[in-house]
C-alpha cells in the first residue's frame, strides 16, 4: 500500500465546486437547474481586456515571466492600490499569482505548523480552515454572527489571541455572508493588534469594490502600525469577471516577500503572460463595465433579500457587500446541508449549505446573486413551492 503524509488526510475542499459538478451533471440529463451556488459573475470579461490578451499572444508574449509577475503588472497593481486606498505600495512588494487561493496557500504555509494557532472567520471561505489543518496548525474560528450584521467583533477576535497565534485571517466584504466590517471596528482591532506584534495578518479583500447602501471598504493597508506584518489578498476574478483567467495579486511585507518568491519558483513558476497583459488592461482601462456589474449586483441583491424574506421559515439579513446572501433557515426545521441537497435534486436550485463554511454556518444557506434577475426570481419561486409542499 502506498503511504502518504498525514496532512493529505486532513485537507478539505470547497464544496461549491462539488455542487457545481452535481448541478452540471443534472443539467446534462436534461434537468432545468438554476445555479446560485458558485461565486462567479455571470458577465463576460470586458472586451478590451480580452483583446489585450489576444494582442499579447500575437505580439509574441507567450514565454516565461518573472516568478513574481511582470513589472508592468505589478506597477499596475500599485497604481490601482493608490487609487482605491490612498496608500502607496512598491511594485517590489506585489506578487502576481494564479488566483486568490494561492495567496491563502502561501500565507498559511509560511505560518502554519504543529503547535501554531491560526485564526480564521467562521462562517468563512472553506479553504482557510482546510489549509490550516493541512499544515498541522490548530484552526481557531473567529465567530461571525448574524446579530452583528455578519461583521467580525474586534473584542471577540482579540480575546482569541494567545502566544501560539501566528496568523489572523480577515475577510471584508465577506464570503459567504456578504458582511462588511465597519471602519470603526477595524480601527479597534488594529489598535488591539499593536499589543500582539507576533501575529501576522492576512486581509482577504477580493470583493473590495462590491459594497452597497453607503458602506465603504476599509483596507487594512491604511493602518501603518501593522504594515510590516500585513499580507493583502486581491485579484481580478470578481471585479472584472475574470474567474477562469486565474489572476490574483498579493501585497507582502519586505520580510516575507522573498519567501513567497521562492515558493513561486518551486510551485507555479509564473502566471501566464497574456493573462498578465489582460490584467494590466483591466486596471488601466475604462471601468464602465465594473460599475455596470456592481449596479446589477445591487439590484439583484434587493430582489434576493425581498424574495427570501417572503418565504416561510426563512429570514435574510441584507448583505452589505460581495454578491452573496446568507439567509437564516432555522425555522424551516431543515438541517442546512440537507435542505441545500433537496433543493438541488427536487427543485432544481443549486445553493450551498452553511456548514460548508464552518461550524457556525449551521442554520444558514449561501445563495450567490451573481446570476440574472430572471433566474433569481425563478429560483425564489421554486424554493417557495418546495417549502410549502
Amino acid at each position: 500500500m502506498l503511504r502518504t503524509i498525514s496532512g493529505f488526510d486532513r485537507i478539505g475542499e470547497e464544496n461549491a465546486f462539488a455542487v457545481l459538478a452535481r448541478a452540471t451533471a443534472l443539467a446534462s440529463q436534461g434537468k432545468d437547474i438554476i445555479n446560485l451556488g458558485i461565486g462567479q459573475p455571470d458577465f463576460r470579461t470586458p472586451e478590451h481586456i480580452v483583446e489585450a490578451a489576444i494582442k499579447a499572444l500575437r505580439d509574441g508574449h507567450h514565454g516565461y515571466t518573472p516568478a513574481t509577475g511582470l513589472l508592468a503588472a505589478r506597477e499596475a497593481v500599485a497604481r490601482r492600490t493608490l487609487t482605491t486606498t490612498g496608500v502607496e505600495v512598491s511594485p517590489d512588494n506585489v506578487i502576481i499569482v494564479p488566483g486568490g487561493k494561492v495567496t491563502m496557500f502561501a500565507a498559511i504555509m509560511i505560518f502554519g505548523e504543529p503547535g501554531a494557532e491560526i485564526l480564521y472567520p467562521d462562517p468563512g471561505f472553506p479553504i482557510y480552515r482546510s489549509m490550516i489543518e493541512f499544515t498541522g496548525a490548530t484552526p481557531v474560528p473567529v465567530p461571525i454572527r448574524e446579530e452583528n450584521s455578519f461583521a467580525f467583533s474586534a473584542e471577540e477576535t482579540l480575546a482569541l489571541i494567545t502566544p501560539k497565534t501566528r496568523l489572523l485571517i480577515l475577510n471584508s466584504p465577506a464570503n459567504p455572508t456578504g458582511g462588511v466590517t465597519p471602519k470603526s471596528e477595524i480601527e479597534k482591532l488594529v489598535k488591539g493588534l499593536e499589543a500582539h506584534p507576533h501575529v501576522a495578518i492576512m486581509s482577504d479583500e477580493i470583493y473590495d469594490v462590491m459594497t452597497y447602501d453607503g458602506e465603504e471598504h476599509c483596507s487594512l493597508l491604511t493602518f501603518p502600525s501593522i504594515r510590516d506584518r500585513l499580507i493583502v489578498l486581491n485579484g481580478w476574478s470578481k471585479t472584472w469577471a475574470m474567474t477562469g483567467w486565474r489572476m490574483g495579486w498579493s501585497i507582502w511585507p519586505d520580510s516575507l516577500y522573498d519567501k513567497v518568491r521562492k515558493l513561486a519558483v518551486n510551485c507555479w513558476s509564473c502566471v501566464n503572460a497574456p493573462s498578465q497583459y489582460a490584467g494590466i488592461a483591466a486596471i488601466d482601462g475604462p471601468q464602465d463595465d465594473v460599475e455596470k456589474m456592481c449596479r446589477a449586483f445591487d439590484s439583484r441583491r434587493r430582489i434576493v433579500v425581498d424574495g427570501l424574506n417572503s418565504l416561510p421559515g426563512i429570514s435574510c439579513a441584507t448583505p452589505k457587500g460581495a454578491f452573496y446572501a446568507f439567509p437564516n433557515i432555522k425555522d424551516t426545521g431543515w438541517p442546512a446541508k440537507q435542505l441545500a441537497a433537496a433543493l438541488l435534486d427536487e427543485a432544481g436550485v443549486a445553493l450551498i449549505g452553511g456548514p460548508d463554511f464552518g461550524i457556525l454556518g449551521e442554520g444558514y444557506i449561501r445563495l450567490s446573486y451573481a446570476n440574472s434577475e430572471e433566474n433569481i426570481v425563478r429560483a425564489i419561486e421554486r424554493i417557495e413551492r418546495f417549502l410549502v409542499k
